[in-house]
């Protein structure tokens, strides 16, 4: 009689324990892959695979044509809208804090920037794949001047097309993409180029 109990009683327990072993089998290697995945968020700074740093400077050859307009908030909290700049010549340049060589071309754009004030030239700067926190320290920082805020969901990078950092798209008076830069620009090359998109 007690063998029979007994052996009701692991037939039942045998499913239940079965379920466990199968639902264990699948929840701890997924929570592995998880751990994985966020120890490597951490030690890549936020990077995602595959996104290029630009360490040398080069003309990207793009199509011409309508730049697509954006609304950037902005780290004062004021918001800015790229069909608001109709009328001058714009550079928007793609970059982010942990970048090393954003961070030696920002004085550069912060330069070029006080110098082409007033004469018709604005640039916006667009940090991407960084938190607002290090992207407005940043611009704090290193004194840059001209609007700048986060694209916290690659919605104005992806419509660009971006393809690392730092780049830059430069847009007419007209509102049309007419150039695109990868890599730090050096002071004379960006004064020379804004100074022929500003000729009469």
């Amino acid at each position: 009689m007690n063998d029979q109990i007994e052996l009701r009683d692991q037939e039942r327990t045998t499913p239940s324990r079965r379920r466990l072993l199968v639902a264990l089998a699948v929840f701890l290697p997924l929570m592995a892959l998880f751990a994985l995945l966020a120890w490597a968020l951490v030690e890549s700074g936020g990077q995602p695979a595959g996104v290029a740093i630009n360490t040398q400077f080069g003309e990207v050859a793009i199509e011409e044509g309508p730049a697509r307009d954006f609304t950037l908030t902005l780290f004062d909290g004021e918001s800015l809208s790229l069909s608001e700049l109709r009328g001058k010549v714009v550079l928007i340049d793609f970059w982010t804090s942990w970048c090393p060589p954003c961070r030696r071309e920002a004085p550069t754009l912060a330069e070029a920037y006080r110098r082409f004030q007033g004469r018709g030239v604005e640039f916006v700067g667009v940090a991407v794949w960084d938190s607002e926190e290090q992207a407005s320290g940043f611009v704090q920082e290193l004194g840059v001047e001209y609007p700048n805020g986060l694209d916290s969901k690659g919605t104005i990078a992806i419509d660009y097309g971006l393809t690392g950092i730092p780049e830059k798209y430069i847009i007419d008076r007209e509102g049309r993409l007419v150039r695109k830069f990868a890599g730090p620009m050096v002071l004379d090359r960006l004064e020379a180029l804004l100074i022929e998109l500003t000729l009469p």
